[in-house]
């Protein structure tokens, strides 16, 4: 089994499930997505993130909401924040680019 990677965004429609796609077929990990709106494509739920081994969030907003919303069920889970701002389409090639770079500390060598 690989690392098990979670994706957030806003609305799970843009950013997230770009690096769910891109990261998809990556050796040694396992993706998904959501949001963290109430509108959200794929809105984040508890069972998510007990799945996650790492939660990958795009904005520090994003960690300050994840946080409120599932505090307690955080406490052994890593969340790192990429930093990368809601300017994109989905699978735009500047995300896909920021996202391996941005996401390869995270990754598994291979």
């Amino acid at each position: 089994m690989g690392k098990r990677i979670l994706f957030l965004c806003s609305r799970n429609k843009l950013r997230s499930p770009t690096a769910e796609t891109v990261f998809g077929s990556y050796p040694g990990v396992e993706v998904d997505s959501a949001g963290l709106n109430p509108d959200a494509e794929m809105q984040l739920t508890e069972e998510q993130v007990e799945w996650a081994d790492l939660i990958l969030v795009m904005e520090k907003s994003h960690r300050t909401r994840l946080n409120r919303k599932f505090g307690r069920h955080l406490a052994r889970k890593r969340v790192a924040v990429l930093n990368i701002p809601d300017n994109y389409d989905y699978m735009e090639q500047t995300l896909v680019e920021l996202l391996k770079s941005r996401c390869a500390p995270y990754l598994p060598a291979t």
